[in-house]
């Protein structure tokens, strides 16, 4: 039995020593915290936890996780994080949760949760995307109107060469045709002339007929 208290006492200090520096730790953080007892019970949060989610300490502090902000942290996700997965792993990465809050509306936050057994505390990391998330589905609409306005800028460029193509090679096709006959024109102008230097007519310079 005496042990047993000892053992108490020192789960006491320890819980205690873990839960101060977790407190030192999360206050300069830049991401909201939330530090739990075993029961899902909110010991602690620090000021952007506060600043983000609209809420005072005296709201947040001894609830319990689901019943904060009347209900709000109701969210399966969330539920399936710290009832299936973190008990099984201790430790979740960029778990991401997205909910509809009365007061901030739609946020995207990825959680990061430990879970401490030794001291039997639990402590939640959450890192707003929602900005990040919305500036990336942005530029992803300003690349697929780029991209679009390329393509058609593509083909009408596509459509204009094959016009020029095309001029081209009817000039080029006339030009040729310029050539033959200027060829064919030349042929009967050469023609004509060695024709008249025999006049024509079979006689000689003198009007007789050749002998």
């Amino acid at each position: 039995m005496e042990n047993n208290k000892i053992n108490q006492s020192e789960l006491k200090e320890s819980k205690e020593l873990a839960l101060h520096y977790m407190k030192t730790l999360v206050d300069v953080a830049r991401e909201s915290f939330l530090i739990l007892d075993a029961g899902l019970e909110v010991i602690s949060a620090n000021s952007i936890f506060y600043q983000t989610f609209k809420v005072e300490p005296a709201q947040t502090e001894g609830k319990f996780l689901y019943k904060l902000g009347n209900g709000q942290w109701n969210i399966s996700e969330l539920k399936k994080l710290m009832e299936e997965i973190l008990p099984k792993k201790k430790v979740v990465k960029d778990y991401e949760v997205k909910h509809d809050f009365e007061t901030i509306g739609q946020k995207t936050m990825l959680v990061n949760a430990r879970q401490i057994d030794s001291v039997q505390l639990i402590i939640i990391c959450m890192e707003d995307i929602t900005e990040k998330e919305e500036l990336e589905e942005k530029l992803a609409e300003h690349a697929k109107m780029l991209e679009d306005k390329v393509a058609e800028r593509t083909k009408e460029l596509g459509d204009r060469i094959k016009e020029l193509e095309s001029a081209n090679k009817s000039m080029v096709g006339r030009e040729l045709k310029m050539v033959e006959l200027k060829k064919e024109i030349e042929e009967l102008k050469k023609n004509h002339k060695n024709g008249n230097g025999h006049n024509g007519n079979g006689k000689n310079h003198n009007g007789n007929h050749k002998i």
